[in-house]
């Protein structure tokens, strides 16, 4: 079943109702990454001001990732059962409310708490948001194009995301958590007037309450321990018995999804050898990059004392390139197929992170730091687009939502773990309050951590590329993805 919207021809011209519609859900996804990056600068001066532990500043951050990937399995099948713009636009007003509250707080637990409802809004937002353009966007050329200007409206958001909270925390803290809001509702008035109403399956088949509430507590306890981990101790009791819980849960989980008339995931999908690299291409993709930002950001500011918006700026050549490549990604994933455009983006993240373990105490701007941005903006600009294209493709409409949803799970608590793992690499270097050169030491064996993380994904998505080059007819009328893995995506979708 398809959208009133759906494009049917690769040559037809796009309507300006259908590109309203893309640019009110690539609004939305912008402000999602933007709020994800944006608050990190901010958070010095949110400490300052509100008296803020270390412990309890980490939750500010902490809390959004807790409820963005927490909710994500929950929030995409809810959009396929209750209806992709029906959950859509609630969640966003749901956003934009708990970005109003998240700048006029004077607590730290209900600043905290607004992040929690930023983040569980965005769960809903995110798979909803994309099974929108994958069941208005006919797949092929068409939807390559949409999934490439929105995917890179996503990491614009997070490049810009540092250059504003630079700029606005230097007015007020209150600044990064207020900018949300009126985008938000200028989204939300748009989208009501623009997104076509989507169907929704049928209420008499029920729902899967158990499913739900084993998956979302799965996710919620995973990230969570994660999360605590290197503060907790990773071979602590508590962190043993948490995940332990963790693989508890999600035992029941797969127990109850495959005795399920009504399941919350139908498993079956990721029987599908492209379904499963596209997912742990995924976690790697945003694993390591989240661990090199973090990295990076302590070294510019911590050691070579640059200010954070001298920090943000550094990033920015890397936002600047996935800008300007937005329309093209999607045309050169239709000549040479997800597989291949994957590798190359994560053979060019591998080199640019190798490049940055040059870095020493002296500032290497144009020998280190900017071939390193460019190669890393040039990997999100390829990377980022294909998984989006790759997961999506050959799934039945009614299915997108809960196949957005398990990406976007894939990404957020890909992040999650590898970022501690990063943690715990370079706290295990005992370098807090050494010299200069000890804490760049520390950084170093983290450096390598992410390069390996990369190295990782490149290697998974490397066992999907066929020998064999495909009819470029066949290029033209069915699009890469789905022609060099249809065997693999049948199997997941008719099983």
């Amino acid at each position: 079943m398809t959208s009133p919207l759906n494009v049917p021809d690769a040559q037809e011209r796009w309507t300006p109702r259908l590109w309203g519609t893309l640019l009110v859900l690539c609004a939305a996804m912008f402000l999602d990454a933007l709020d994800v990056s944006m608050v990190g600068v901010a958070l010095p001066s949110i400490a300052t001001d509100l008296g803020l532990s270390t412990s309890a500043l980490q939750w500010i951050v902490s809390g959004y990732i807790l409820g963005y990937g927490g909710l994500l399995l929950l929030g995409g099948r809810a959009a396929d059962l209750l209806g992709r713009r029906r959950v859509f636009l609630i969640a966003l007003a749901v956003f934009a409310l708990a970005s109003l509250l998240g700048g006029l707080v004077d607590s730290g637990p209900l600043l905290i708490a607004s992040r929690f409802i930023k983040g569980l809004s965005a769960a809903f937002t995110a798979p909803a948001g994309l099974s929108i353009i994958t069941t208005t966007f006919k797949e092929g050329p068409q939807r390559n194009r949409a999934l490439s200007i929105y995917t890179t409206c996503a990491a614009t958001g997070f490049s810009m995301g540092l250059v504003l909270s630079g700029l606005l925390t230097e007015l007020s803290w209150r600044w990064t958590m207020l900018l949300p809001a009126p985008v938000a509702v200028i989204a939300l008035i748009a989208g009501l007037r623009l997104i076509p109403h989507s169907p929704r399956e049928h209420t008499h088949r029920g729902y899967d309450l158990p499913g739900a509430v084993t998956g979302t507590a799965s996710m919620l306890l995973l990230v969570f321990t994660v999360v605590q981990a290197p503060e907790a101790g990773w071979a602590s009791a508590r962190t043993l018995l948490s995940f332990l819980a963790v693989a508890l849960l999600l035992s029941a989980f797969v127990a109850i999804e495959l005795r399920s008339s009504h399941p919350l995931i139908r498993l079956g999908v990721l029987r599908s050898g492209t379904q499963i690299r596209a997912h742990l291409g995924a976690a790697a993709f945003f694993g390591s990059y989240v661990g090199f930002q973090f990295l990076v950001t302590q070294y510019m500011q911590s050691l070579l004392g640059w200010s954070a918006l001298q920090t943000a700026l550094a990033f920015l050549p890397a936002g600047v390139l996935v800008a300007v490549s937005s329309t093209k990604i999607g045309d050169v994933v239709d000549r040479f197929g997800t597989p291949r455009v994957i590798a190359t983006g994560f053979a060019l993240l591998v080199v640019g992170y190798a490049l940055f373990l040059r870095i020493s105490l002296t500032p290497q701007y144009a020998a280190v730091v900017l071939p390193s941005m460019l190669l890393l903006g040039a990997a999100c600009a390829l990377t980022f687009p294909s998984l989006n294209i790759q997961a999506t493709n050959g799934v039945d409409d009614n299915e997108q939502g809960m196949v957005s949803g398990l990406l976007n799970t894939s990404f957020q608590v890909g992040g999650a773990i590898f970022l501690a793992v990063v943690t715990a690499v370079i706290t295990a270097g005992g370098s807090e309050g050494g010299t200069p050169q000890q804490v760049l030491d520390s950084f170093r064996p983290g450096l390598v951590v992410v390069t390996a993380i990369a190295l990782a994904g490149l290697l998974v998505t490397l066992t999907g590329i066929r020998t064999r080059r495909p009819d470029r007819s066949v290029v033209v009328a069915k699009s890469a993805p789905v022609r060099e893995d249809a065997a693999d995506e049948r199997v997941g979708a008719l099983d």
